[in-house]
């Protein structure tokens, strides 16, 4: 039994720009999972197609009852390989990509094919295909369930972070992430604060001043 995954998404930039912004995506804010990327081979066919392979190390932790099924030294990073064929003259590119350790536990092979938007020729639409399976007896539903929740989960990492780089690349300040947004309204609360207790100290001087002008005045 294998567990599948469907989806589409829209990026409001053309396809060149998405393009570029494909090569460019890591490290973003949204990609701190991502460990290490390395091309390992690249070509141009006869009929003006970029292919390349890349090598990515991303973290992988796992649910505490699949930590019990492994040994304590079983290495948390997987190894990932992505196949890419980029036709500029149709304006597509495809992507495929698949865990290469850890197979046992889990394999997640991902197919994406990202063209022109049929509505909007400056989007950028990305129909996205995922196939999750395992072979542990027993609790392979399990890890499937687990697997594709998770994949969900990177499916909006991934996006957050394409739009992050996209805005870099095109000089729009990049979407603000929910640490960096709470750290300003933790740092405006402050300045609130701060305002607030000053504005209450100017108050109380004023109103002690103005006491002890009337009380000096009863006495003349």
């Amino acid at each position: 039994m294998v567990k599948y995954f469907l989806g589409q998404s829209v990026l409001r930039s053309s396809w060149d720009q998405v393009f570029a912004a494909f090569w460019q995506r890591y490290p973003n804010p949204y990609s701190k999972h991502v460990l290490t990327e390395d091309i390992v081979h690249r070509e141009v066919t006869p009929d003006q197609k970029l292919l390349s392979r890349r090598l990515l190390t991303k973290t992988n932790r796992m649910p505490r009852w699949a930590e019990r099924l492994f040994p304590a030294n079983v290495a948390h990073s997987v190894y990932i390989l992505e196949d890419s064929i980029v036709d500029p003259q149709n304006q597509t590119m495809t992507t495929f990509t698949w865990n290469i350790n850890h197979a046992r536990l889990m394999v997640v092979e991902e197919r994406c094919v990202y063209r022109v938007n049929s509505d909007n020729s400056g989007w950028t639409e990305i129909c996205r295909e995922a196939w999750v399976s395992s072979s542990l007896f027993g609790v392979s539903r399990a890890v499937q369930e687990f697997g594709l929740a998770r994949f969900k989960s990177n499916v909006t990492k991934t996006m957050k972070g394409f739009e992050y780089i996209l805005a870099k690349l095109q000089g729009e300040a990049p979407p603000k992430t929910l640490v960096e947004t709470a750290k300003e309204a933790k740092e405006k609360a402050k300045e609130t604060a701060l305002a607030a207790t000053e504005k209450a100290k100017d108050l109380a001087s004023k109103a002690a001043t103005k006491k002890q002008q009337q009380q000096q005045q009863q006495f003349v």
